[in-house]
């Protein structure tokens, strides 16, 4: 390794992910391992993501990690495993312009930087950790020069969190619960591509960007300990689910897909009540949104809109394609307007010209939506401003990929601290 002083980075971003089977049950705590399959879609990283810098340099004194501009410690287990893991399969990287020359044997003594950014809330029911852990994995990847495929960096992205495993694809993902004990086998592989079903256009609902009550890690804890439900639902009931969504998916049979991804949310949140004591991920802004979907599903005949939740109030709404995105969204935005001072663009982000469709971008737009013939009565009326915090429009997206233009980096060239 060449005595320089240099500072040696690589910036990615990866997407977040939102599982339309849902994971909730570990059968092994420190290794991440699940209690049952699970399917996701991985949303646009244009609109949801994480950006990860990571540096090494030999004038590093010890490692380190901002997140969204604050020092975090790196002392947990789940930072350490994946660091422990991802350094043990480092190679050999050289850049003879800047003089780096980097051995495999290096990297245990080497220091790193880490800064890490959301472009969404943190710990509010919107994946902010799988896509977090994702980017780490694979950006540390990117920089050691490791040489293992997606399916194998998943095994390690897992083991800082479960669902990061299936951030390192685009498209339609699968995380295989495994049987080893050692956690080989329980990896994420891609079941389609994102290109796939192109029609779909997803809309979220923040309901709460605060932090939950119940984190994940614990609430999963107490459900396997005292839910008999959830091992009904691991043993009996999600191994047919995984198998009709993934054919469901294959066919791009919208209706079964809905069906199932609808039914799938609203058993893992009764598996949450079924838990001593209970947790409440929802609350009634979800249960009206429900409720919304549900009614217009019912009287068009056939399914629209599917609808899922993570453990948080958020709804995902997926919408069969844009016609349907455009009407669901003036539903929304009758039942949920913004509040009298806000501006659209950002109470509708992400992809906003939907409100151009959706004949939105005009100054009283909202007060003259008319409500939804078929869902007009039994949902409450138009007075709900600040029930939701803001509305994101997506779609499904690619997986992680590297950023080669420096000014994106988080941490500066030089001396590998944040900018």
């Amino acid at each position: 390794m060449a005595a320089e002083k240099w500072v040696y980075m690589v910036t990615a971003q990866t997407p977040t992910n939102i599982a339309v089977i849902k994971y909730w049950g570990k059968r092994d705590e420190v290794r991440i391992l699940p209690v049952n399959d699970s399917i996701s879609v991985t949303l646009d990283p244009d609109h949801l993501c994480t950006v990860t810098t990571v540096a090494v340099s030999p004038s590093f004194d010890r490692d380190r990690m901002w997140l969204n501009g604050k020092e975090i410690s790196l002392s947990g287990s789940r930072y350490q495993n994946c660091l422990r893991e991802i350094r043990s399969r480092g190679g050999d990287v050289e850049d003879k312009e800047k003089g780096v020359k980097i051995e495999k044997k290096d990297w245990e003594r080497l220091n790193l930087h880490i800064a890490s950014h959301n472009n969404f809330p943190t710990a509010a029911g919107l994946a902010s950790s799988a896509a977090g852990f994702a980017c780490l994995v694979f950006s540390l990847a990117k920089l050691m020069n490791v040489e293992e495929d997606p399916s194998q960096l998943s095994a390690i992205a897992r083991q800082g969190s479960g669902s990061a495993c299936r951030s390192l694809f685009g498209g339609f993902v699968k995380w295989k619960m495994g049987s080893k004990d050692d956690g080989s086998d329980s990896v994420a592989v891609q079941l389609a591509d994102e290109k796939h079903w192109d029609d779909l256009v997803i809309i979220i609902a923040v309901v709460s960007s605060r932090q939950k009550e119940t984190s994940s890690t614990s609430g999963m804890r107490e459900s396997v300990e005292t839910s008999l439900l959830l091992q009904h639902r691991a043993k009996e009931v999600v191994p047919k689910r995984i198998v009709q969504m993934e054919e469901a998916i294959k066919n791009r049979d919208f209706a079964s897909f809905t069906q199932l991804s609808c039914t799938d949310s609203n058993q893992f949140h009764a598996v949450c009540l079924d838990t001593s004591p209970p947790i409440f991920y929802m609350n009634d802004t979800s249960h009206r949104i429900i409720s919304l979907v549900e009614k217009w599903n019912r009287s068009e005949g056939t399914p629209q809109v599917a609808y899922t939740f993570d453990a948080g109030p958020n709804a995902v709404l997926i919408a069969r394609n844009r016609k349907v995105a455009v009407q669901l969204l003036q539903g929304l935005l009758y039942y949920f307007p913004p509040k009298s001072d806000t501006d659209m663009k950002s109470y509708v982000v992400g992809d906003n010209s939907i409100l151009k469709e959706a004949g939105l971008d005009g100054e009283n737009s909202v007060e003259n939506l008319q409500p939804p013939p078929e869902i007009r009565d039994n949902i409450g009326s138009q007075d709900q401003k600040g029930e939701v915090s803001y509305f994101i429009c997506t779609r499904p997206g690619r997986g992680p990929v590297v950023l080669p233009d420096q000014t994106q980096a988080l941490l500066d060239p030089e001396t590998g601290l944040p900018k």
